[in-house]
């Protein structure tokens, strides 16, 4: 399948999202990262943003909570091309009610080409990296072919 060009831009559209365990230690990574993620556009779901923007001091973009819909809401923006990157602390120890959209924002991250982290490791590695703060073109499948088929009957 040939690919299309989705250009980044020097500074990121990064989502934060943090499952109820979690949010402590996305918030003490955000913490350790601030100066990092102060130029870039932050969005997160409900809670994690509320803690997130009392922690760090700038505007965080707030969504909904996971539960009632702001994962549906970065997966949205992810598929319109408003947000570069996914950093997703989530628990898989705990049982999530709203797992079936937990699985859907993974997916649509990996069939756009997001850059995913799920753990502070990735996180680490991914915030680090120099392409953060440079253009970047991100390759991304060209679906056209795929919306352009026919139905089978």
């Amino acid at each position: 399948m040939p690919h299309k060009k989705i250009p980044m831009e020097h500074d990121k559209r990064i989502a934060l999202v943090a499952h109820d365990n979690k949010k402590p230690d996305l918030v003490e990574w955000a913490k350790f990262n601030r100066q990092l993620l102060a130029h870039h556009k932050v969005y997160a779901t409900g809670t994690t943003g509320a803690l997130l923007e009392k922690e760090l001091g700038f505007e965080i973009i707030r969504l909904e909570s996971g539960p009632l819909g702001g994962d549906q809401q970065i997966g949205a923006k992810i598929v319109n091309r408003e947000i570069d990157f996914l950093i997703f602390f989530w628990d898989p120890l705990e049982p999530m009610p709203h797992d079936p959209d937990v699985k859907a924002l993974l997916r649509m991250a990996v069939v756009w080409n997001i850059p995913i982290a799920c753990n502070r490791s990735s996180a680490d590695f991914m915030i680090s990296s120099p392409l953060m703060d440079k253009e970047y073109d991100r390759l991304v499948p060209d679906y056209d072919i795929y919306r352009q088929r026919k139905p089978s009957s």
